[in-house]
């Protein structure tokens, strides 16, 4: 299992390997969703009182309301040697 760590705001940090998704929190499904993770005690709000940007759904059915958007979490999934040239030559 990897234990790499995401960061999903405010000091806040989850398991990668137990991230399912990341959506955007303004469809109604995901209204929803969040309205019947808090009626089952699966919410976890790391907002810190800020508007709720991306929904994050766990392998353990939990939900966490971030204040992080989509796209900049997803992209803290990518690994750092993604971002850097290849080390090796064509010969």
């Amino acid at each position: 299992m990897d234990g790499r760590m995401i960061n999903v705001g405010f000091g806040n940090s989850i398991v990668a390997s137990r991230i399912v998704a990341v959506v955007n929190p303004h469809s109604n499904p995901m209204k929803k969703l969040k309205d019947e993770a808090k009626r089952n005690n699966r919410l976890l709000d790391v907002t810190e009182g800020r508007r709720t940007r991306s929904i994050i759904i766990l392998d353990s059915n939990h939900v966490i309301l971030s204040s992080v958007q989509p796209e900049t979490i997803t992209q803290r999934f990518i690994p750092a040697t993604a971002l850097q040239p290849s080390q090796t030559e064509d010969f």
